[in-house]
């Protein structure tokens, strides 16, 4: 009998749309429990939590605990990755949808500086670690079903989908807070209708539950899993066979990452507390680019599979070099209209890169260390990345008063992404089998 390896592994084609559906409506609860920080950190935490604060100090400690999240996130991919590696994607998946759900959940409930000192922040901060741990495993576990149930063909329209999970979660996050924001007085806002969007997290984790549980292993995993013994480490055996693609896909996912952060979470601190606007127009700007950015990574996914990954992926990051100049600048004229457009064509031209990114990264790796090697690439690069990218520019602002040296943070971070398109080679149509057998 000729044993079954990832070469003969049967396809699950009626499970496609299937593993597409759960694999999107996951990553959209998950990524809109972890960005549905990042806007109440720009508007609320830092009258909520730090009010002893001057406002601009306020909002600084509100980004420092939001960069306390990305701190987790490492740890998170290297034990869910490891795990991901041994016992299979789907159980990984489950696991990390609970976490971040149940500490979501708890920081609508929090109690505020005022009624609980510092035990407060505190409790915000554990909260936002685990978070932070949660999302960790759920991004590569994610990615895989979608990659490893789809064809060589057609990863990257696949796995667009399943980016697209995470401008949906954004745009609801942003939709919440943008209607309470222009229904509730101010005082109703920062007294209890912040909290809303956090309690309305636990809708979305039983949805995403009903729909994970329902899923089967990717064949292409237990193919591999049949083919020969899991490894022992995955994690270590990632670093020691490639090292090299942990660095270009940490490269590729470096620009992409700060760029995002500073056009949303930080665009809404520039709006509201440097140009003095309502939340509304901020949030109705950061919705704008949201809907776009979800609505077109599957379509940039799906020229990825046409032309090639890095063709598209290139563009993305070429585009947001020459567009971070006119970012800002944008936003600065304070017309409505104008910061729509800032906001549209910036996250569009980001989805270049976040469409295809999936399956570029997946792609690096052989299945037996694919979930550790792309979880360390996404996860990892978020320590230098978008964790400390807000408070970055902040301090930036504080000190120069300017944009332009935000503009200068945001196209030299696409610049790295954009070297690292350059110097990776194309995988678009390789079929896991071929990855595989280069080890």
């Amino acid at each position: 009998m000729t044993a079954v390896t990832a070469d003969t592994a049967p396809a699950k084609p009626r499970l496609g749309g299937k593993v597409i559906f759960a694999s999107a409506v996951g990553t959209t609860v998950e990524w809109y429990d972890f960005l549905l920080y990042g806007s109440a950190a720009a508007l609320v935490f830092g009258k909520v939590f730090f009010p002893a604060a001057s406002p601009l100090t306020g909002t600084m400690l509100a980004f420092a605990t939001y960069g306390v999240g990305f701190l987790a996130r490492p740890f998170g991919g290297v034990i869910f990755g490891h795990l991901g590696d041994r016992v299979g994607r789907k159980r990984i998946l489950t696991i990390s949808l609970l976490i971040m759900g149940i500490a979501t959940f708890l920081i609508g409930v929090l109690p505020t500086y005022a009624q609980a000192g510092l035990a407060a922040p505190i409790m915000l901060i554990i909260l936002r670690l685990a978070q932070g741990f949660g999302l960790g495993g759920q991004w590569g576990g994610a990615i895989l079903m979608s990659a490893e149930f789809g064809d060589a063909k057609r990863r990257g329209l696949w796995t667009g989908f399943t980016q697209a999970g995470g401008g949906f979660g954004n745009f609801l996050a942003t939709l919440v807070l943008a209607i309470l924001a222009a229904t509730l007085p101010p005082d109703q806002f920062l007294a209890w209708g912040w909290r809303i969007p956090f309690l309305l997290s636990v809708v979305l984790i039983g949805i995403g539950l009903w729909v994970r549980v329902s899923l089967e292993e990717t064949p292409v995993f237990e193919a591999a899993l049949a083919a020969s013994e899991a490894h022992a480490a995955p994690v270590l055996e990632t670093l020691k066979r490639r090292p090299w693609q942990v660095v270009l896909g940490g490269g590729l996912k470096f620009g992409e990452n700060i760029s995002f952060y500073l056009m949303t979470a930080f665009g809404i601190t520039y709006i509201t507390e440097m140009l003095h606007l309502s939340r509304s127009v901020a949030l109705n700007g950061v919705l704008a680019g949201a809907a776009l950015g979800a609505l077109t990574m599957p379509l940039w996914g799906w020229l990825s599979d046409k032309i090639g990954r890095r063709p598209v992926y290139g563009f993305g990051a070429a585009g947001l070099i020459v567009w971070a100049f006119a970012f800002y600048p944008l936003l600065e004229t304070k017309s409505p209209a104008m910061i729509v457009l800032a906001m549209a064509v910036g996250v569009t031209v980001h989805s270049a890169m976040n469409g295809p990114q999936g399956a570029f990264i997946a792609e690096l790796f052989p299945t037996r260390i694919r979930y550790s090697g792309a979880s360390l690439c996404y996860q990892v690069t978020t320590i230098v990345g978008g964790s400390w990218a807000p408070l970055i520019s902040l301090a930036l602002y504080k000190h120069y008063h300017s944009s332009l040296p935000i503009s200068i943070y945001l196209a030299g971070s696409c610049a790295v992404s954009l070297l690292a398109v350059l110097l990776a080679k194309e995988t678009k149509g390789l079929t896991f089998a071929e990855i595989d057998k280069e080890g």
